[in-house]
């Protein structure tokens, strides 16, 4: 399919795990691009996981991938990897250290390997839904490829108010 070949499908195929590209009309006045995604592809929004760039102690970038129906926990994710604080990365920054356009941006095939946090919760489901690298372009596959294929750590860093 022309135009399907994005840095995260590309690092899938060369990984050579299962997975699936499920594709859907975005449109850009949508308040959540992962709520969005959930509702046009007919999955349950807790198998979908948006992913977030966050700036811990001052500026070290690492990657953390949530369910769309929670926030990340910034304190969490500081832990996770080893800091005392974490705050969101600024979109120029994300949209950099990535080679993806926020909103769009996904765990796999990104310009720069960063640490990645995935959420706990998504060992709780045969496969999750991440962004396959713009919008309205997602990939299922198995937590533990992703794990695998980002060199990502598990932790518990979704907060759900």
């Amino acid at each position: 399919m022309a135009g399907k070949g994005t840095p995260a499908i590309l690092a899938a195929d060369r990984a050579q795990v299962a997975y699936t590209v499920h594709e859907y009309a975005h449109d850009p006045r949508a308040e959540s691009y992962g709520l969005e995604a959930a509702e046009a592809l007919g999955v349950e929004p807790e198998r979908v996981f948006k992913t977030l760039l966050a700036a811990v102690d001052g500026g070290r970038l690492v990657v953390a991938v949530v369910p769309v129906t929670a926030l990340l926990d910034l304190k969490a994710v500081a832990a996770a990897a080893g800091g005392r604080k974490a705050d969101m990365a600024k979109p120029a920054d994300a949209e950099r250290a990535t080679g993806y356009v926020v909103g769009g941006i996904s765990p796999l095939g990104q310009k720069k390997r960063l640490p990645t946090f995935v959420d706990a919760s998504a060992e709780g489901h045969t496969t999750i839904h991440v962004s396959a690298g713009r919008r309205g372009l997602e990939i299922e596959l198995a937590p533990a490829d992703l794990i695998a294929l980002t060199g990502g750590t598990v932790a518990a860093i979704a907060r759900r108010d």
